[in-house]
């Protein structure tokens, strides 16, 4: 079965052109993902396929069921994940249009999304302090070079609550920060793919520059980049999943020993967690 997942968010419900050859409908201790997830084939490169807003982009960023997403992309032998995800700019130098291969993410959501799998009676540590795949992220890079998509190969990514847009206040102060660009999905959509041995990266697709510009962006004015981003994004997926299909990013787990509570301690319940998560 295919190891490579590709996540996408605003703007990619579909890929285009593309066989689906399955479907699956997973259930998971945390509830529905967003939807099922489909077996696709580009030119005989089998991978997966997940739209983390659901059919019609009814699911907003704060009621995304993060933890079915990732344990049932998980529970079918995903070992890789690409996020494909709209953003703006808190840069000059990241237009609209162009891509950021996100290196770091600066959590600034309220509290209101589970953000863990260790809980309900078991206490696991893992690190975040990478929570992308460098090696994953390294063979985006290579992909991307041989497209003709203007891109930057590093990057900070806020990630807030929303769904409202930032105030002119907050854009400025996340530009003080230091992040590139802002979205609303990736966190804790990676940490928790960390915590399930999971290598994931994230390409930022650029929709406007957030609102610390003097123009004011739109909806509307998003969704004609968005047209744009999508077209770029077919470009790149191309040739990335045939890559990422014939030859894997491998990386080591750093969730082996995450779980401190005693093993007599935890139930049958989260003790199959567990399982699931150290495959």
């Amino acid at each position: 079965m295919s190891k490579l997942a590709i996540i996408g968010g605003s703007g990619i419900y579909k890929l285009e052109g593309l066989k689906i050859t399955n479907e699956f409908v997973i259930d998971t201790p945390f509830g529905d993902m967003s939807g099922p997830i489909f077996e696709m084939e580009l030119d005989g490169n089998s991978f997966y396929f997940l739209s983390r807003h659901g059919a019609g982009h009814s699911i907003t960023p704060s009621e995304v069921n993060y933890r079915a997403n990732i344990f049932g992309l998980k529970k079918i032998g995903v070992k890789n994940i690409v996020s494909i995800s709209a953003v703006g700019s808190l840069k000059d130098k990241h237009a609209p249009g162009d891509f950021v291969l996100v290196n770091q993410f600066i959590d600034w959501t309220k509290g209101i999304r589970k953000r863990t799998f260790f809980d309900d009676g078991m206490v696991g540590h893992v690190s975040v302090a990478h929570p992308i795949e460098e090696n994953l992220r390294q063979r985006i890079e290579e992909v991307i070079k041989e497209t003709s998509i203007k891109h930057s190969t590093h990057g900070t990514y806020i990630c807030i609550e929303g769904p409202q847009f930032s105030s002119k206040a907050e854009s400025e102060l996340y530009r003080n920060f230091g992040a590139d660009v802002i979205g609303m999905t990736n966190v804790p959509e990676s940490y928790l793919a960390k915590e399930a041995a999971i290598g994931y990266a994230t390409v930022a697709m650029v929709t406007d520059y957030d609102c610390w510009r003097d123009e004011h962006c739109s909806v509307e004015e998003i969704m004609k980049v968005m047209s744009t981003n999508y077209k770029s994004a077919q470009e790149l997926l191309n040739k990335l999943i045939p890559s990422l299909v014939q030859n894997p990013v491998d990386f080591e787990a750093e969730n082996k020993y995450a779980v401190m509570t005693k093993k007599e301690q935890i139930s049958g319940h989260s003790s199959s967690i567990i399982e699931t998560l150290m495959q």
